[in-house]
């Protein structure tokens, strides 16, 4: 038998269809902020709380795919934003935005949503749903090896922050190496995983390395917003950026339960074809226990 070319494989890391009820795509747009926020309903409505889902640096709505099926399946409406200049919304100059410019676009999405919106943050994008709530009431939080506020890290050195490239891509955060050492690093991605997030974290670099420093220098969150409403805090054992001691403290920071899986990586955790499942499945049952 010959063996698959890369993109063979590519080709075939398709999302594997929702098991449970029938689901149906839909799309928002908010116009005044060229956000586009890909969304996955049930076919028929139900009681259950809008997820809305925040992705993290270099990343967009396709983080989220897994996830969407699997919970629209089971009755819950996903929505998955793309932030400024990612995927599939406008396209800006990196330079000019910044860390806040991300808040208010998670902003912008709680507003469209209301109030009773459950937010779903990964890394960077758990970071900006802990600020974003500063400014608009949700109904619950559930945060993966998301980046600590500056009451949990230390500040970079002012070496360390001009080290950072004021526009930057994949290579920075080590995904433009040989697919077969991320194998190795990520050992709970198969290849069709590995090959799909390279593809998708793009070939040009387009972050915003303003937003960057401004992470790495220490944002400022107020915990007295969460205190009143169900919260989850996810952390990775293979996570190569936010260890999973660090998920625990945040945990601890904000009053929140705590689930720990020593065997997934930061990516594992969302978008492993096999390592998601278990993740969702906690997920599922803090909402379902929370009767959101």
């Amino acid at each position: 038998m010959t063996e698959s070319t890369p993109d063979q494989i590519l080709a075939r890391a398709q999302v594997p269809s929702a098991n449970g009820r029938p689901v149906r795509k839909d799309e928002i747009e908010i116009h005044d902020r060229g956000v586009y926020i890909e969304s996955w309903l049930p076919e028929r409505r139900s009681r259950r709380k809008p997820l809305l889902f925040v992705h993290g640096e270099l990343a967009g709505s396709w983080l989220w795919e897994r996830f969407l099926g699997y919970f629209a399946s089971r009755g819950w409406e996903g929505h998955a934003l793309n932030l400024q200049n990612h995927y599939w919304s406008r396209t800006v100059d990196p330079t000019e935005l910044t860390f806040e410019t991300y808040v208010d676009d998670v902003v912008a999405c709680l507003n469209r949503l209301g109030p009773t919106t459950v937010v779903v943050g990964h890394g960077l994008g758990g970071l900006l749903a802990m600020k974003a709530t500063e400014q608009a009431p949700i109904g619950g939080l559930v945060l993966l090896s998301s980046e600590p506020p500056a009451a949990l890290r230390e500040p970079a050195e002012t070496h360390e922050l001009r080290e950072v490239p004021d526009v930057y891509g994949r290579g920075r955060i080590g995904w433009s190496t040989l697919p077969e050492k991320l194998l190795r690093d990520h050992r709970d991605l198969t290849l069709a995983d590995v090959l799909r997030i390279q593809h998708l974290l793009g070939q040009k670099p387009h972050e915003s390395g303003r937003a960057l420093r401004a992470v790495l220098a220490g944002i400022a969150v107020d915990p007295r917003p969460f205190a009143e409403i169900p919260r989850l805090v996810i952390g990775a054992g293979l996570d190569q950026f936010v260890s999973e001691p660090e998920s625990e403290r945040l945990a601890e920071w904000l009053g929140a339960e705590y689930e720990p899986f020593g065997a997934h990586s930061h990516y594992g955790l969302v978008v492993g074809e096999q390592s998601h499942q278990q993740v969702a499945d906690a997920i599922r049952g803090f909402l379902e226990a929370n009767r959101l």
